[in-house]
């Protein structure tokens, strides 16, 4: 049994493999690789890289870090695996109803093993693909994955490469996707090697988390090559299905092709070559079309973006909440306009950026936009990681929940949203370093000083407790208000999955109505009609004779000869179509 180790270190005058006590040198090959191959060296070998008699650091590459981010790679054989997903064909997007989950948070044990065993919930829930917050190794055993190091290697704390490729296996089994969420834009500080090996940085660019990736300066080409591996082994080892791609606003390329471009060419590729649906979603808060226009048309070809203006206009107005970017929003009109085209901000100058915001999403249907109540920023980046349950009673959480699952968009929900779940989801990481989990701490409490807080209200991310109240209570599911909510959202999903046109995307036939003094909003798309009273009183609206009410949230909203009676806080679901 004989490995070949091969590693991109054009820095390097001199290389060696680390293997079973010794250290071997490496030969170099053309544009900075080196190579060399192991005799008795298979899966399960660990090893590691010396870059000018330097200590030993893990592969750039490694497949799996058994002991975390500094310690040993491990050799894995992608081939091994007994997969049972043989006639899975992947799903499209357009239509599908996305669970975003926290992999530690999700359950007790906080593994891929034991989110397997919740999978019938979330199938009972109607969701058609899992999207997993990011699960590359990062530093410690707990955090929300946004710092990762080493990006081909699954956690070790939620069961590595194996346990994923179960859970994968099983989500297919079940007939759920799963969409793997992935960080291109930096990396974490801690564990963090890359730069011993090449330049993969560069300072002609900046983010605000760290370093930005050298996507189009001196040496660039294999950095990219690194990041197309990696997306592309997700796909294609691991049998995930998309990728949402974290805040790609912070991708600066000025490469003729940009890296987004080239990512969306290969995975096309890939799909073909897999016989399976494969997508790409992008985080972006610049509502920037070319994101999602073909590449034909001069975009990235990328399937959707989200939308996070969807939300700010949505919870602006539920919860009458104005400080930071929600003071950008809270009119019934802002909401009105998110739910004809999600983007409220398509050229508009914002108050809150001190600039001019977007373009218009000409020609985008509906499915092109990922849209949310909740999900892991907006509830992670408050103070105390409150849901919108908590801010809201359980009426009003039931309006909201009809309007994200009976609109045209792609909707995502959050873990536990579906029961209003009481946790909270506050920011969490595991750092050795005391001087950066100091950093971070004060950091964070400063950010939330300026909004008024008293610092000591902050939970700190470091401390095990805020990671810990931050999982799911699963008992709550069974508790009366809880299991009405739940079976509200069950509702819901079987409606839009069940009812010919309740999911249709078409812009063209979508129109929304609403009255800012009385506080109602109708949308109409179809045959289909969603009246929502958000007001203090109850209103009356007239409606096309011959409606019928499909689903309310209220057995008080009434509708009888072209009327709809809605009290405060209720919605009602319609059909204009003839029995």
């Amino acid at each position: 049994m004989t490995h070949t180790f091969r590693v991109w270190a054009p820095i390097a005058h001199r290389m060696a493999v680390d293997i079973d006590g010794r250290r071997l040198d490496m030969s170099a090959r053309e544009d900075g690789w080196w190579e060399a191959t192991v005799d008795g060296a298979g899966p399960g070998t660990r090893y590691a890289f010396s870059v000018d008699g330097g200590p030993a650091r893990p592969d750039p590459r490694s497949s799996s870090q058994p002991e975390g981010v500094d310690g040993w790679s491990e050799i894995v054989d992608h081939g091994s695996f007994s997969w049972r997903d043989s006639g899975w064909r992947g799903l499209p997007l357009p239509g599908s109803v996305l669970y975003e989950l926290h992999v530690g948070t999700f359950t007790d044990p906080g593994t891929f093993d034991a989110v397997v065993e919740r999978l019938p919930h979330l199938v009972d829930l109607g969701a058609d693909a899992i999207e997993l917050l990011p699960v590359a190794e990062f530093a410690g055993t707990r955090g929300w994955g946004y710092d990762s190091v080493d990006l081909f290697a699954p956690h070790h704390r939620y069961g590595g490469p194996e346990g994923l490729k179960r859970l994968v296996d099983a989500c297919h089994e079940h007939g759920l996707g799963v969409i793997m969420d992935v960080v291109y834009n930096h990396l974490g500080p801690s564990g963090n090697y890359l730069a011993d090996f090449g330049p993969y940085f560069t300072d002609r660019h900046h983010t605000d988390w760290g370093a930005a990736v050298n996507f189009d300066g001196s040496d660039s080409r294999e950095v990219r090559r690194f990041v197309i591996d990696n997306a592309l082994m997700w796909l294609r080892d691991y049998h995930c299905d998309g990728l949402r791609i974290d805040a790609v606003h912070a991708i600066v390329d000025q490469s003729p092709i940009h890296i987004l471009e080239e990512l969306s060419t290969e995975v096309e590729a890939l799909a073909c070559d897999l016989h399976r649906h494969l997508f790409l979603i992008a985080e972006s808060d610049l509502n920037e079309p070319r994101l999602v226009r073909s590449r034909d048309g001069g975009g990235f070809g990328l399937d959707a973006a989200w939308a996070d203006d969807w939300h700010h206009a949505l919870h602006a107005r539920f919860t009458g909440e104005r400080n930071g970017y929600y003071s950008d929003f809270g009119s019934l009109s802002a909401l009105a306009k998110a739910l004809r085209q999600a983007w409220v901000y398509d050229g508009q100058w914002s108050e809150y950026r001190r600039r001019t915001r977007g373009r218009p999403p000409m020609g985008l249907d509906g499915s092109r936009f990922v849209v949310s109540l909740q999900n892991h920023d907006q509830i992670g980046n408050r103070a105390k990681g409150e849901r919108l349950g908590h801010l809201i009673p359980a009426a009003r959480l039931k309006v909201a929940a009809a309007l994200l699952l009976a609109g045209p968009f792609t909707p995502m929900l959050f873990q536990g949203e579906e029961w209003g779940a009481t946790s909270p989801f506050q920011y969490f990481a595991d750092m050795d370093d005391p001087d950066l989990r100091r950093a971070v701490r004060d950091g964070r409490r400063r950010e939330f000083a300026g909004f008024g807080w008293n610092p000591e209200h902050i939970p700190d991310p470091g401390d095990p407790a805020t990671f810990e109240r931050s999982k799911l209570d699963w008992s709550e599911p069974r508790r009366p208000l809880h299991a009405e909510i739940l079976k509200w959202y069950r509702q819901l999903i079987r409606l839009r999955h069940d009812l010919p046109g309740m999911s249709d995307p078409r812009p063209e036939r979508h129109r929304v109505a609403w009255d800012e003094d009385a506080g109602w909003v109708m949308a109409q798309r179809g045959q289909y009609l969603v009246a929502a009273s958000l007001g203090a009183d109850t209103v009356v609206l007239t409606v096309p004779r011959g409606t019928r009410t499909v689903t309310v949230s209220n057995p008080t909203v009434h509708l009888g000869d072209g009327r709809l009676v809605l009290p405060p806080d209720s919605v009602a679901i319609m059909s204009t179509a003839q029995l």
